[in-house]
């Protein structure tokens, strides 16, 4: 039998497809049928840091939510968590950015675990997280990709995240923005707000605040697909000291 970390077949049932069946945007993760490209990243943070509540905006093809719900039944099952861990999925089904490759009848919202609010992510912050007091341990931001629509779900769930919250920022890797390549279903699809946003952020006062990794892998294998760029961030901690330093 052949030893592998990851099961193959899994993924490319359920993970990267739609039981076998291609789905749109997984190209901008690098993902194929085998290969979880920049979901894997995702998958090894959650599984290190097991997050309690955890918040995708956008959902494309639910890339992002399947697997935030299959590492928390992994954990689950290897009893390092319990029942109260959630997934929440907040899109607005506005057409904005293109249409989700998805319906409430389809297998993905069907076959995982996951709590999907239809309204815009402003509306879901004021409505849903702030009138509960949800604290997010695990942020994914991949929606409004305008600058604007950027900058706006950043400055909101950020007041909103735990103590060790992590954010990912989806689409921040300019070099893929300038060097565009043409694939199947990507029209209407910007890639340019992400890349402003973060490029504004990292000379603004707010970056002092956070640790930032920008993980892109665009040209570093020319015949292998390629992330649109992930950014990571997660605020310094204020007070800690360690022999005597701040840190």
């Amino acid at each position: 039998m052949k030893k592998t970390i990851l099961n193959h077949e899994y993924i490319e049932q359920e993970i990267t497809t739609n039981q076998g069946k291609d789905f749109r945007y997984r190209w901008s993760h690098g993902a194929t049928n085998k290969h979880m490209g920049d979901g894997m990243i995702l998958y090894s943070l959650m599984y290190f840091f097991k997050p309690k509540i955890s918040v995708c905006l956008g959902s494309g093809n639910g890339f992002i939510p399947r697997i935030m719900s299959s590492v928390n039944q992994d954990l689950k099952e290897e009893g390092f968590i319990r029942d109260n861990t959630e997934v929440f999925l907040i899109d607005a089904f506005n057409g904005v950015a293109g249409f989700p490759d998805w319906d409430m009848d389809s297998f993905f919202p069907n076959a995982f675990r996951v709590n999907v609010l239809k309204t815009t992510t402003e509306k879901a912050y004021y409505e849903y997280f702030i009138k509960r007091d949800i604290k997010i341990d695990m942020l994914w931001i991949d929606a409004d990709h305008t600058y604007e629509g950027i900058k706006k779900d950043f400055d909101l769930y950020s007041q909103i995240m735990s103590d060790n919250g992590i954010i990912m920022v989806h689409d921040t890797d300019k070099n893929y923005v300038d060097n565009f390549i043409e694939v199947e279903n990507h029209e209407d699809y910007d890639l340019s707000g992400p890349s402003e946003w973060l490029k504004k952020f990292l000379i603004s006062h707010q970056h002092d605040k956070y640790e930032v990794l920008n993980l892109f892998n665009y040209g570093i294998e020319k015949d292998f697909p390629s992330s649109t760029g992930v950014t990571i961030l997660r605020k310094k901690k204020v007070g800690e000291f360690f022999k005597g330093r701040v840190v």
